[in-house]
């Protein structure tokens, strides 16, 4: 378990998104994090993105082998590039870090971990790698992890795939490794939708996080209508 998190705040809030365009929900994280004072709840939002391709602050485009008809967005978070589309769960803590007692590379340990040990309930082997951030089943990735820190407070997140064509990963060099392979929970024999596979992360994240399951309550499950403007 992370301790690090023991003091994150009176609540947390779930906000359970369902599809959403890329780039909308990218917005609202900036218009969070834009408008976030000390009484701003800290958040974790789950949804998944029609097929996009989304390349980091200081990713290469020699990455992008051969894109297609999926569009590219340039975005701010760290990492190279990667692919987001359906049956792909995406998880986005809105966190007040200083508040939370977190260090960058504790949120990031939060979410490898949640699935290492989700993934150990399925009866599988996964691990993080300290050269590539996120997990590995057998060397092959399963999630991806990208985060920004701005005015002290975190967004963007972790994606895990769980049942999402893989095709379009051949045509990057996922994370910026020409070699990198990708895989799904399905491809690994794990017959759970996303809802099913979002419902047993969550308190997985929750204790990796040191948050009480007491202190979760839902949001809407529409995007927050805030001021989204960006830097």
């Amino acid at each position: 378990m992370n301790h690090a998190a023991r003091n994150i705040g009176k609540s947390i809030a779930i906000r359970e998104l369902g599809l959403q365009g890329y780039e909308p929900v990218w917005r609202a994280m900036q218009g969070v994090s834009n408008t976030r004072t000390e009484s701003t709840a800290d958040e974790i939002w789950f949804t998944e993105h029609p097929p996009v391709f989304t390349l980091g602050l200081n990713a290469s485009r020699d990455h992008l082998l051969a894109p297609g008809d999926i569009p590219v967005v340039q975005i701010d978070r760290g990492g190279q590039v990667t692919y987001h589309g359906p049956g792909q769960l995406m998880i986005y803590p809105l966190i007040d870090l200083k508040r939370a007692g977190l260090g960058i590379r504790n949120l990031i340990t939060a979410l490898e971990q949640s699935v290492v040990h989700l993934a150990a309930d399925f009866g599988l082997e996964a691990a993080s790698r300290a050269d590539a951030p996120g997990v590995y089943v057998a060397g092959t990735k399963i999630a991806s992890v990208g985060l920004r820190i701005r005015r002290g407070a975190s967004y963007h997140g972790m994606a895990l795939n769980v049942d999402v064509d893989l095709e379009p990963f051949s045509r990057i060099n996922t994370c910026g490794f020409a070699d990198l392979q990708v895989t799904d929970l399905r491809s690994l024999g794990v017959e759970h939708d996303l809802a099913s596979v979002r419902r047993k992360l969550l308190p997985h994240l929750l204790e990796q996080l040191g948050i009480d399951a007491a202190d979760v309550v839902s949001a809407s499950s529409e995007l927050p209508r805030l001021n989204r403007s960006a830097d």
